[in-house]
C-alpha cells in the first residue's frame, strides 16, 4: 500500500488550500479513506473521513470549512480546506485501514500564518 499526500504549505489566516493523497497497491473502491493531522506536542487527530460509499465525517472543529472526497477512477482522496486558521497548522496525513492496520502516507505540512 502506497498512499502519496501533497498540497501542503503556507498560507494566510482566512486561506485555502487543497490536500491530495493518491493511493496505490489497494482496491481502492472498497476502502474508507481518511485524513489525520499532527500538531507540535499533540496527538494525532481524525480530521475527515470518507467511506466507500461517500459517506463522510468530519471532527468537529473543521465541520463547515473542510471538505473531503474521494474519486475511485483517479483513486484519489482530496481534502478542501478553507477559512484556514492558525490552529490548522499541523502536519496532515492519509490514511486507509487495510488488512487490519492503520497505513500512512508521507504527512505534508500545513502552516497558517501572517
Amino acid at each position: 500500500v502506497q498512499l502519496q499526500a501533497s498540497g501542503g504549505g503556507l498560507v494566510q489566516p482566512g486561506g485555502s488550500l487543497r490536500l491530495s493523497c493518491a493511493a496505490s497497491g489497494i482496491n481502492f473502491r472498497l476502502y474508507d479513506m481518511a485524513w489525520y493531522r499532527q500538531a507540535p506536542g499533540k496527538e494525532r487527530e481524525l480530521v475527515a473521513r470518507i467511506s466507500s460509499g461517500h459517506i463522510t465525517n468530519y471532527a468537529d472543529s473543521v465541520k463547515g470549512r473542510f471538505t473531503i472526497s474521494r474519486d475511485n477512477v483517479r483513486r484519489s482522496v482530496w481534502l478542501q480546506m478553507n477559512s484556514l486558521k492558525p490552529e490548522d497548522t499541523a502536519v496532515y496525513y492519509c490514511n486507509v485501514l487495510y488488512a487490519g492496520a492503520d497505513r500512512w502516507g508521507r504527512g505534508t505540512q500545513v502552516t497558517v500564518s501572517s
